[in-house]
């Protein structure tokens, strides 16, 4: 009876290890969930009904999106958009303002227009969604997911598979560090002070991830900021980047990647962190087909948003920037393709979101084959 019940389950296991590999192969996700925590380059709605300045629930922001303005700061998709269907899901991460009726199990996007790492950055346009308030979100989301799966044991295995996706800090400059008559930080630290100052926030919001059941990070690092047409335009540069507001963020990019180093060695029994160096290559942005690289696509009001209902240029794919702060679909389509997978480029570190999911699919074989090859001696 007992060699009967080890034969049935050896075959059990079988066809779970094939089922599994078929899974994959037909490219359905590769990772059961994903969860955003970020700023307007990700947020797909969670401002649209908050007191905020901070919106894009509006045309022309959505006009090459399959339903429209949603809230998404760009002409169509954002760069986790197309990243979550390079892992193969089908549907769109909801935003945390619209789980009504969502799949929540396959993850929420908590991301904020304005947010920052800092509570206080931003308050000045009005509430705005931080990436501690985020995590707090993201707690009682957590909380449903236990409810769902009967306990908080089966959440935390749940949650351990998925992937999180960290792409702050950019209005920590824009809208503080670089606002003296606004915020006090550029009076208080240094940029090498601000810079630490944020990773170490940032780093205590991801050991917090972590207790929670966070293993799988990718952590954004900042863009060219004296690149983007506003701080061009408010510069009187004529077309040229603001150094002195490139300077700041690459130091904190610098130790946003030894924080992945830091962190890899911490938790290296159960969890990886990966950079995406949003920098890299980025002066060549002339390159595949992008002409213009200084300037936005939409009508822009003072605020650096578009104008509602104003058309847009006509070439839209050959701009990197759709309004003054965020980039164009096409460009979030190279931006996404990269991260996902980098072909070695340097562009990610240690490795790409490819071969990060890759690695867990092949330990999660490995381990079936590994039970199956045992039970196969044993009976």
């Amino acid at each position: 009876m007992e060699s009967m019940f080890k034969t049935w389950l050896v075959m059990f296991i079988l066809i779970l290890s094939t089922s599994y590999l078929h899974y994959c192969v037909n490219g359905k996700s590769q990772v059961p969930c994903v969860f955003i925590f970020g700023d307007s380059l990700s947020d797909s709605g969670n401002n649209n009904n908050i007191p905020t300045s901070p919106k894009s629930n509006y045309k022309p922001y959505g006009m090459d999106f399959p339903i429209g303005p949603t809230g998404r700061f760009t002409n169509g998709r954002t760069a986790i958009d197309i990243i979550t269907q390079l892992l193969g899901f089908e549907m769109f991460i909801p935003p945390f303002a619209n789980t009504s009726g969502s799949d929540i199990l396959k993850g929420v996007n908590y991301a904020s227009g304005g947010a920052g790492i800092r509570n206080e950055t931003s308050m000045a346009m009005g509430f705005v969604i931080s990436l501690g308030l985020q995590l707090t979100n993201h707690r009682a989301i957590v909380s449903q997911i236990a409810s769902r799966l009967g306990s908080i044991d089966k959440a935390q295995q749940h949650l351990n598979k998925c992937l999180y996706y960290v792409n702050i800090g950019s209005n920590d400059y824009i809208n503080n560090y670089f606002l003296p008559q606004l915020y006090s930080t550029s009076h208080i630290y240094t940029p090498q002070q601000y810079a630490e100052a944020l990773i170490q926030e940032l780093s205590l919001n991801l050991q917090v991830l972590h207790d929670i059941g966070a293993r799988k990070y990718v952590l954004v690092a900042l863009g060219l900021l004296g690149c983007i047409p506003n701080a061009i335009l408010n510069h009187g540069t004529n077309g040229v980047c603001v150094e002195e507001e490139n300077a700041p963020p690459f130091i904190f990019n610098g130790e946003l990647k030894s924080l992945v180093d830091q962190l890899n060695n911490k938790f290296s029994a159960d969890s990886k962190f990966i950079f995406i160096n949003s920098t890299f290559e980025s002066d060549g942005q002339n390159s595949g087909g992008f002409v213009v690289s200084n300037a936005p696509c939409c009508p822009v009001r003072l605020t650096g948003g578009c104008i509602p209902d104003e058309k847009p240029c006509n070439n839209r794919n050959e701009y990197v920037f759709w309004d003054e702060f965020h980039p164009t679909e096409a460009w979030n389509l190279l931006t996404a393709r990269r991260s996902y997978n980098s072909l070695n480029s340097g562009f990610t570190f240690p490795m790409d979101i490819k071969q990060l999911v890759e690695q867990e699919i092949k330990m999660e074989v490995e381990s079936t084959n590994e039970t199956t090859s045992k039970l196969s001696a044993s009976s």
